[in-house]
């Protein structure tokens, strides 16, 4: 007999008895390898190496999200205040977990891998240059 996991449970035993039962939803992963790094990569102070249109671009991504899923993250912040790694590690929970229904939530969920990748780019680009300085 399979044994039922408390409420909230979300340890790798929790997420295969889920997965015995058929119930395995988006939100139950683990991250990929490639995810864990373009987070570590990414600086823990806010992007600097951005141009005005990519800092707007990404900070609309914030907004975007957070108006079509009722959502309220990053509040009351500017993008100068928001770390990288802090915003990158956001933008991928919500590619991964978040199940749009509406258009408005498909439309703002879909431009999530672009706003990744274009803080990865930045990311690595801010670590070559760190590299040549040494």
């Amino acid at each position: 007999m399979v044994e039922e996991p408390r409420p909230g449970a979300t340890g790798i035993r929790a997420r295969r008895r889920r997965a015995k039962r058929g119930r395995v939803t988006k939100t139950d992963y683990i991250p990929e390898l490639s995810e864990v790094r373009m987070v570590r990569r990414a600086p823990e102070a806010p992007l600097t190496g951005v141009s005005a249109e990519d800092a707007q671009y990404l900070f609309a991504r914030i907004g975007a999200v957070n108006a079509a899923f009722g959502l309220d993250a990053f509040a009351g912040l500017t993008f100068a205040q928001i770390p990288a790694r802090a915003l990158i590690h956001q933008f991928i929970e919500w590619w991964r977990t978040l199940e749009p229904e509406t258009d408005a939530q498909r439309e703002a969920h879909g431009q999530l891998p672009g706003a990744i990748r274009l803080i990865d780019t930045v990311s690595t680009w801010l670590e070559e240059q760190a590299g040549r300085r040494r």
